[in-house]
């Protein structure tokens, strides 16, 4: 294995933790006034997020700074042709960190009704625009012999990639809905989240299958069997995780899902392998895991770099959840920040 395709895989691994961990989050985000119908219970909720989320956001950072260091083709191509999509998406991003951060700072119900729909919307719309970008990178997108993108905006909103943004969604509420049942202790909480659950997970279902026949036809992706096998076994999980929430089993059905979400997002990046970016307009021009890389000399450094760190920062992590691990209830809002 050579540099190239090892930090293809790390790059992979990034995007994994970061849909797994910030999937729960955007989820738990996005159902807030669905599951949280008073003040107390949207504490609960928000406090259940407010010591992890930005630990989870590092993934996110993390990754972009791979690909700008390993691929940097890729990165320029990516953020310059997604450039308004990108934009939109650290907005919300931006409104979200800041409904965490200002919603308690003040008594006023209707400050904190607004910074509620704050969090919804920052939480909701980055869920969406993810699914829209990776449906991009699997179908391609319109990209010329420099190496620049030759579309506009509306080129990355077609009906599939719309699609894909929706799948992401109601997954992503899935996720959160088995996230916020196991982090806190609330009877009113647990039953609305028995109640939207499967309705969550059955419409994940239904437009996942159809985006998959969708892939089958428009991209190249199942020609890897390697990703063909990873879509089953995707498949495979989040039915045992449906399952096991309908026995009582919210602990296995988060296992279930983050196997299903890790699993398919691998199954993406095998389903590109060796592309990183597939040109629609002549597939020559399409950026891989060579033509977009940096020297091999860069590629050595980092990962002696990561070799060191990344063992660190996965420690830290592991340990915050550790430490982190109650459940919450109403009686432990009066110590809570947000």
């Amino acid at each position: 294995m050579d540099l190239n395709i090892l930090w293809f895989i790390l790059v992979s691994v990034l995007f994994v933790g970061y849909f797994f961990l910030e999937g729960f989050d955007y989820g738990a985000g996005a159902l807030l006034p669905i599951v949280g119908k008073t003040d107390n219970e949207r504490r609960l909720i928000i406090n259940s997020l407010g010591p992890i989320w930005d630990g989870n956001e590092v993934w996110l950072l993390t990754a972009g700074g791979a690909i700008f260091a390993a691929f940097p083709h890729w990165y320029a191509t990516l953020f310059s042709g997604f450039y308004l999509a990108l934009f939109l998406m650290l907005l919300f991003l931006i409104l979200r960190i800041a409904a965490i951060e200002f919603r308690s700072k003040h008594e006023s119900t209707v400050w904190r009704q607004r910074w509620d729909i704050g969090l919804t919307l920052g939480s909701a719309l980055p869920a969406f625009l993810w699914g829209v970008a990776v449906t991009n990178l699997v179908t391609g997108v319109p990209i010329g012999p420099d190496k620049q993108y030759a579309g506009t905006f509306w080129n990355l909103l077609g009906p599939w990639d719309i699609l894909g943004g929706l799948c992401f969604l109601a997954l992503f509420c899935y996720h959160g809905c088995l996230f916020i049942d196991l982090k806190t202790d609330n009877k009113a909480i647990k039953v609305r989240v028995k109640k939207y659950a499967p309705r969550f997970f059955f419409a994940m279902l239904i437009m996942l299958v159809i985006w998959l026949v969708c892939m089958f036809l428009l991209s190249d992706m199942f020609k890897s069997m390697i990703a063909l096998v990873l879509t089953l076994l995707a498949a495979v999980a989040l039915l045992f995780s449906i399952f096991s929430f309908m026995k009582g089993s919210s602990g296995k059905a988060f296992i279930g899902t983050g196997a299903g979400i890790a699993l398919f997002t691998f199954a993406v990046f095998a389903g590109m392998f060796p592309n990183v970016m597939i040109s629609t307009l002549d597939p020559a021009w399409s950026l891989t895991i060579y033509t977009a890389s940096s020297s091999a000399y860069t590629l050595k450094l980092m990962s002696i770099v990561a070799g060191c760190l990344v063992p660190v920062v996965l420690a830290y992590q592991i340990w915050t959840y550790w430490v982190f691990r109650k459940r919450l209830t109403e009686s432990d809002l009066g110590g809570l920040e947000y």
